[in-house]
C-alpha cells in the first residue's frame, strides 16, 4: 500500500474563494480488468468479459486519493484534442470480393454459401462491367503486368492500364476513421522559495512526484521480483477556490511519464543558508490514460466549462 500524505501547497499563501489554482490528486492505481456480460446458455457459463477502461477503475481511489497538491496556474496552459484518419481505397472488383465472401460467410451451409459467393461475385463483376470491352482490357492488361513481373518487370495492372489505355481502375478513395489519441500536458513550473517552510514545502512535494512516478516492486511471486507494480496515478483539476473553473478544460487520469527539475532556474547556483537553492524549474510531461470519446462531453463533468 502506498503512504498517505498531508495536502502540500506552493506558494504558501492563502487560497481565498476567487483564487484559480491547480489541483494534482495522487492516486493509487487499479487495473481496469474484465467483467464477466451476461450469460449465453443460462446455466452459468458463457457470457462475454466486458472491458473496464481505466477512468472508470479508478474512481474510488480518485474520491479517496493518497494526498493532495495545489499548484499556481502554470504559464501557457493549453489543451490539444485529435483523432487519427487516413485514406483508404478499395476498387470495384475488389468490393465485389467482399460482397462474395461475405455471402459465403453469413450462409448457415458452407458448400451453398460458397456456391452462391461465386455467383455473387459473378454477377458483381458483371454488373460492373457490362456489355463492355473493360473486362477484357482489365483482364489482358492484369496478365500482361504478371508477365513483366516474371521477367524482372516492376509494373502493376493500373500501370498496364494507364500505359495502354490512359486509365486506371476508379480507387473510390476516401478519408476514413481509424483510431484515437491519448492527450498529453506538459507543465513548467517556478519555484522560489521564499522562506524555511516553503522550502520544506517544495522538497517534500518534489520527493512525492518522484516516488509515486516510479514501479513499485511486488510482493507477488513470494518476493522473487518477478513482477513489478505499476505506479501511482494522478488526476488534476483546475479550481476557483473551492470549485472547479468554469472555463479551462478537464483532465482524465493521467501518468507521469516525465519530471525534469532544474535546480539553477535562473541560470546561477545560489542557494540560502540551509542550502536550499533560490530558484528552481519544475517540469512535469503527463499523459491521460484513455482517450476522450465524444460520450465524455455529455457527463456532469465534461458539460462544466469547455469540457475536456
Amino acid at each position: 500500500m502506498s503512504k498517505k500524505f498531508s495536502p502540500l501547497r506552493y506558494p504558501n499563501s492563502r487560497i481565498d474563494t476567487d483564487s484559480d489554482y491547480l489541483e494534482l490528486r495522487v492516486v493509487e492505481y487499479k487495473a481496469p480488468g474484465f467483467t464477466r456480460g451476461e450469460q449465453t446458455d443460462g446455466v452459468g457459463t458463457g457470457g462475454t468479459l466486458d472491458l473496464t477502461d481505466s477512468t472508470e477503475a479508478l474512481q474510488e481511489n480518485i474520491e479517496n486519493p493518497l494526498g493532495f497538491i495545489f499548484l499556481p496556474i502554470p504559464e501557457n496552459i493549453q489543451d490539444s484534442n485529435a483523432v487519427n484518419w487516413g485514406d483508404d481505397s478499395i476498387n470495384s472488383v475488389a468490393a465485389a470480393g467482399v460482397g462474395a465472401v461475405q455471402t459465403a460467410i453469413e450462409s448457415e451451409n458452407f458448400g451453398e454459401g460458397l456456391t452462391g459467393g461465386i455467383n455473387d461475385f459473378r454477377e458483381r463483376i458483371g454488373g460492373t462491367f457490362k456489355g463492355s470491352g473493360d473486362a477484357q482490357r482489365v483482364a489482358s492488361s492484369f496478365f500482361a503486368a504478371k508477365a513483366v513481373n516474371v521477367l524482372g518487370g516492376n509494373t502493376s495492372l493500373d500501370g498496364v492500364l494507364a500505359r495502354t489505355t490512359g486509365q486506371i481502375i476508379n480507387p473510390n478513395m476516401e478519408l476514413l476513421f481509424n483510431g484515437v489519441t491519448l492527450r498529453s500536458f506538459n507543465f513548467t513550473f517556478d519555484l522560489t522559495p521564499r522562506d524555511e517552510r516553503e522550502s520544506d514545502t517544495i522538497k517534500r512535494m518534489l520527493r512525492i512526484f518522484k516516488q509515486n512516478m516510479q514501479a513499485k516492486k511486488s510482493s507477488d511471486g513470494g518476493g522473487s521480483g518477478l513482477f513489478l507494480r505499476s505506479p501511482n496515478v494522478f488526476q488534476l483539476n483546475y479550481k476557483t477556490g473551492r470549485r472547479n473553473h468554469n472555463f479551462l478544460h478537464k483532465f482524465k487520469p493521467m501518468a507521469l511519464l516525465n519530471m525534469a527539475v532544474n535546480y539553477t532556474g535562473a541560470g546561477t547556483y545560489a542557494t540560502y543558508d540551509d542550502t536550499t537553492p533560490v530558484h528552481m524549474k519544475l517540469d512535469l510531461s503527463f499523459q491521460e490514460l484513455n482517450p476522450v470519446y465524444s460520450e465524455d462531453y455529455d457527463s456532469e463533468e465534461g458539460k462544466e466549462g469547455v469540457g475536456f
